[in-house]
């Protein structure tokens, strides 16, 4: 169990409805075990298990909600 955190920036969230969607979208990848959106900064932050899920899956899910990722 590889686990892990990274913080991502991600523009395009503004609201309450942004950051319930992110969690919802980000927290139903197999292997996520927490994240937290701070909506001031425009980062989200994920607590996962690298070796049940990557990366570029967590970028994807929040991107599919139509944010972007920068980082």
């Amino acid at each position: 169990m590889a686990q892990e955190v990274t913080t991502l920036k991600v523009e395009g969230m503004s609201c309450q409805h942004c950051v319930k969607s992110v969690k919802q979208a980000v927290g139903a990848l197999a292997g996520v075990s927490g994240v937290e959106v701070d909506l001031a900064a425009g980062q989200v932050t994920v607590n996962y298990d690298g070796d049940r899920v990557q990366l570029t899956a967590i970028r994807e899910a929040i991107e599919e909600q139509g944010y972007d990722v920068k980082s």
